[in-house]
């Protein structure tokens, strides 16, 4: 009986309801990754270039966002751009509070990465008559993303995690619906809670050999 009432929590119904939010889930991550990997990139190589006044402000800003709880970030977002006449969606919410965060943590792994170049890179670029912008791109950032696999992987691994969250503003996301499935009846806490850390072990894994794959072909 006990056996049978677990297997109880799932249902077509339920598991139909679970697997739409891990699209939701999924579809969160995706975006945000991508925007927050394109303005990670950009903060961190202005603050690379030390640019004056400018490179240090757009630094001080991104470490105060930096030491910020991702929590903090989703309820200001959602809760407090409201009242300055910025309306979002929850899920558009979500997305610019996750990628606002994380951006900010991959700006200093970018700053980190082109700090390990070294500098004779740069000297013998400029010498062959390639321009700051030619030789950022060309010669430095293709070697300083490959030093950057690992830690951008295991950042971009906490943000997939990090999108449970987003339930503290109802976001009807894959931890989310499997709450309500569970308050349904508490037989399927354990059941349920497993499954859901099958689904992120699976994803999070599948980042990493993503990560050993680009590693394996660039070295």
């Amino acid at each position: 009986m006990v056996t049978l009432g677990i297997f109880d929590a799932f249902t077509p119904q339920n598991v139909q309801y679970l697997l739409g939010g891990l699209g939701i889930t999924v579809g969160v991550s995706v975006i945000s990754v991508i925007l927050s990997f394109i303005a990670g990139s950009v903060i961190g190589i202005i603050q690379f270039e030390r640019l004056p006044y400018f490179s240090k402000f757009v630094a001080t800003i991104n470490n105060i966002i930096r030491n910020l709880p991702l929590l903090l970030i989703i309820f200001f977002v959602y809760f407090a751009l409201p009242k300055l006449g910025i309306h979002l969606p929850i899920f558009w919410a979500t997305v610019v509070a996750m990628s606002t965060f994380e951006s900010s943590m991959l700006a200093e792994i970018v700053r980190g990465g082109l700090e390990s170049i070294d500098k004779g890179q740069f000297e013998g670029a400029r010498a062959n008559g390639l321009s700051n912008l030619q030789t950022m791109f060309y010669i430095v950032l293709p070697q300083a993303y490959k030093k950057m696999i690992p830690p951008i992987i295991s950042q971009l691994i906490s943000l997939v995690k990090d999108t449970s969250l987003a339930m503290g503003i109802v976001l009807s996301e894959m931890t989310y619906r499997g709450q309500i499935i569970y308050a349904q009846n508490s037989m399927y806490i354990i059941p349920v809670l497993i499954v859901i850390t099958l689904i992120y072990f699976l994803l999070n894994y599948g980042l990493s050999l993503i990560a050993r794959w680009f590693d394996s072909k660039l070295a």
